[in-house]
């Protein structure tokens, strides 16, 4: 059956990946961006499909969160300022976007008797907790504005659930890759932005000594989780959180090995790029790895590509459209 799903950040890397994916499975699709951060060329393709609504605003206006609700079975919240070090160079803003923004798409949505709201929540969450694997119910201090923000979004959704009735879902995104990532800008993720340092025989500079690691998240296991997150019906797989993740650690050395090794089969050159080592940027944590056990548990959560072959998928991609 097809429904009306709502996903703010329709233009930007996820989002738009979101809205690709449930407008294949013949569902209709709102997409409310004010392209802060997003790109018009992410949803071009969409706009003449029938079942795509393109909103253009932004969910500081009340007003714009609840022309795009109207009528929505379902809502995906990914419009947020994302980055550690855009938010310790501008807490403001971060916190207008990422927390008076969510608000209000939860005003919004309650006020529109959507039946769930999914949202992006962060591993930034876990701040310092060193425990590793993550697990969802133990988490440490906050390391950045960025983190707050994300952490606050959960206490929101928590209290909507429990004193409105509206479904919340918080999906705590770890480092998420693959296709239409943007490897531009001061705040770019570092798998794209290294893809194209190398394509452009450039050293990536690594923040520390490369031993840092991260739970490298492929686009497509991210959609899977969204997909459980809206459709499940298991009455305690709602309004919680959960870690959207493969289960593995990469290191950054690791990483932009098998980034070298990979764009080599594309253009030799690429492998004899030498590296280059920076100091550790302030906000990072040190290890990242997620237990995803209770996603298996309540979702039935089946994570398709490793780290190792998202990799290969994404950087693919960034050759065939971004060389």
């Amino acid at each position: 059956m097809s429904s009306k799903i709502v996903i703010t950040g329709g233009a930007g890397f996820i989002g738009s990946n979101l809205c690709e994916y449930f407008l294949s499975k013949g569902n209709h699709v709102v997409c409310l961006d004010n392209f802060a951060t997003g790109h018009r060329h992410n949803i071009e393709h969409l706009v003449s499909n029938d079942n795509f609504t393109l909103i253009e605003g932004d969910i500081r206006n009340i007003a714009d969160c609840n022309k795009a609700v109207e009528g929505a079975d379902d809502v995906m919240h990914q419009a947020a300022l994302g980055s550690v070090p855009r938010s310790i160079n501008d807490p403001i803003t971060s916190n207008d976007v990422n927390v008076s923004g969510f608000l209000n798409m939860l005003v919004a949505s309650r006020d529109a008797k959507v039946k769930r709201f999914v949202f992006a929540a962060s591993s930034s969450t876990y701040g310092d907790s060193k425990a590793l694997p993550k697990v969802e119910d133990k988490i440490g201090k906050p390391l950045s504005p960025y983190a707050i923000t994300k952490y606050v979004n959960e206490l929101y959704a928590e209290i909507f659930s429990n004193t409105y009735g509206l479904e919340t879902v918080g999906l705590r995104y770890f480092n998420v890759f693959g296709r239409k990532q943007d490897p531009n800008g001061a705040y770019a993720a570092v798998i794209p932005k290294f893809v194209m340092q190398l394509m452009a025989h450039q050293s990536p500079i690594i923040n520390g000594d490369g031993t840092f690691s991260r739970d490298f998240t492929y686009i497509d296991n991210v959609i899977q989780m969204n997909e459980l997150a809206i459709k499940s019906n298991n009455k305690e797989a709602v309004n919680t959180v959960y870690n959207t993740a493969f289960g593995e650690q990469t290191t950054l050395n690791e990483m932009v090995t098998l980034l070298k090794q990979y764009l080599s089969e594309y253009d030799s050159k690429i492998a004899e790029i030498p590296i280059i080592y920076g100091t550790n940027r302030a906000g990072d944590i040190p290890h990242s790895l997620a237990s995803i056990h209770k996603a298996k548990q309540l979702l039935g959560y089946q994570p398709q590509f490793s780290f190792k072959s998202g990799l290969k998928e994404a950087v693919k991609w960034y050759w065939e459209n971004l060389k």
